[in-house]
């Protein structure tokens, strides 16, 4: 008994110095990436203005996805992640599977932001080796990382507030040009740019439906905040806050911005191959637009990467703390600084792995694989819906959080499941992503055939 009781209170030794303000923000980050900034191009050229409708049915979802999220750890705090909860409600093999695959989706996410930083730099420094810039700035945040929670916050701060006042300059330059009625290149902005050219479903309900592969995507990362609990100085207050602001950020940042490119622009002039960000801050004559577009993206690919390292130091630090080998009793503990330093040291060694990918292995190859970790989000996501419902379920007639309940329980949760299940389906209709599908399940397969082995192990 005394063992069992070291292993509950480890956890509760994360320190509390992420404040109001970080929190908020890396919620804010974590729906802002490179998604929006490089790929609402190619989304928009197979959607057309119907895009918007994609993004405010996912973003639905995904807050729907947060309130059980939110819930769920308002309900414990002293769980260092959403993957004890999983473990708690639907057994402890879906939260080996769960755990495992989170880890292993941050860390080719990671890789792959790394190996797109160094692109981003050679915009400014042909010249550089691509493998060079990435390393540098997986260096810099692991040793941000290393030092307190606090630095975390505080770099993730600044790179949200960078995104943010991107975003916030389209949406106020496009109300302008749409007041003034400006010509650009291809004729004026104005709201009709958004009904003129084959209506608000152009490419007819495929487009539509197969824009949501792109949307989704999109989204990966909201649920990070939730691996903020632990390590929240007023985790009661700011979680709920940061959760319900969630429809507003969508509103504003992705449907907002999206709604003033293509009334400045039709949706039919609009690169699928480039930034439409570049496209709109060239059209009004900003200099040097392609580099500061350059610059947030590079921003976004760095935010990305340290949200990775945050995210899989506490994953595997949660996944790790009650280990009996000598190994896993290493990565499960803390430093000085109550920070989990050696899952944080040995994630960031693998991530550093794409330093090498980038020489060796074919650009496909390593495409395929952050597909299929992508992918994989849909299976966690399912997870935290239906742990949130057993949840709801063991709580009878009492509920810990009345004030911040999942709203229009249980049907929110099931319209939720069904959407990512329709996502699923959709994925199979194109044969780049109905590999990554496939991928993903084999991936699953893997893990639960391992954790089979495992518990066969321990019984000998």
């Amino acid at each position: 008994m005394g063992d069992l009781t070291m292993e509950k209170k480890e956890p509760e030794q994360l320190a509390r110095n992420l404040k109001s303000r970080h929190v908020q923000l890396i919620a804010i980050g974590g729906t802002i990436g490179t998604g929006l900034f490089l790929g609402a191009g190619s989304s928009i050229h197979l959607a057309g203005p119907s895009i918007l409708f994609a993004y405010l049915i996912t973003g639905i979802v995904c807050f729907w996805l947060m309130r059980a999220l939110g819930e769920l750890l308002l309900s414990d705090l002293k769980s260092t992640s959403f993957v004890d909860f999983v473990t708690k409600y639907l057994g402890e093999k879906i939260g080996f599977i769960t755990g495992w695959t989170y880890w292993i989706c941050w860390v080719t996410i990671a890789m792959a932001e790394i190996t797109a930083a160094g692109l981003y730099v050679r915009f400014w420094l042909p010249g550089v080796p691509q493998w060079i810039p990435g390393f540098v700035i997986l260096i810099v945040l692991v040793f941000l990382n290393l030092i307190t929670v606090e630095l975390f916050g505080e770099t993730e701060f600044w790179f949200a507030i960078i995104k943010i006042v991107a975003i916030v300059a389209l949406i106020a330059i496009g109300f302008v040009m749409v007041l003034m009625h400006y010509k650009t290149s291809v004729g004026h902005a104005e709201l009709g740019n958004l009904v003129n050219f084959g209506g608000l479903f152009p490419r007819g309900l495929k487009g539509f439906v197969l824009s949501f592969q792109m949307v989704v995507f999109a989204f990966v990362g909201i649920e990070m905040v939730g691996m903020t609990a632990a390590e929240t100085a007023d985790p009661k207050t700011v979680l709920p806050k940061a959760i319900n602001e969630i429809p507003m950020r969508i509103g504003i940042f992705y449907v907002g911005s999206l709604f003033f490119l293509m009334a400045i622009f039709p949706w039919n002039e609009i690169s699928p191959s480039s930034s439409p960000f570049v496209q709109v801050f060239k059209n009004v004559g900003i200099p040097g637009a392609a580099g500061i577009i350059n610059f947030v993206v590079l921003t976004a690919a760095a935010s990305a990467c340290n949200s990775s390292i945050f995210s899989t130091g506490r994953m595997l630090f949660s996944l790790t703390y009650d280990s009996k080998t000598k190994f896993g009793k290493k990565l499960g503990s803390l430093s000085s600084r109550q920070v989990p330093r050696n899952s944080i040291l040995f994630s960031s060694l693998v991530i550093a792995v794409a330093v090498v990918l980038n020489i060796l292995m074919p650009s496909g190859v390593f495409t395929l694989i952050s597909s299929i970790a992508t992918t994989c989000f849909l299976f966690i996501w399912g997870t935290i819906l239906v742990a949130h419902i057993k949840f709801k379920k063991s709580q009878k007639e009492i509920d810990i959080n009345k004030k911040f309940q999942m709203p229009l329980f249980p049907y929110s949760n099931y319209l939720a499941i069904g959407f990512l299940g329709l996502v699923a389906l959709i994925l199979l209709l194109q044969k780049e992503t109905a590999i990554a599908l496939i991928g993903s399940v084999a991936w699953l397969g893997i893990l639960y055939w391992i954790h089979g082995w495992r518990q066969k192990e321990k019984i000998k």
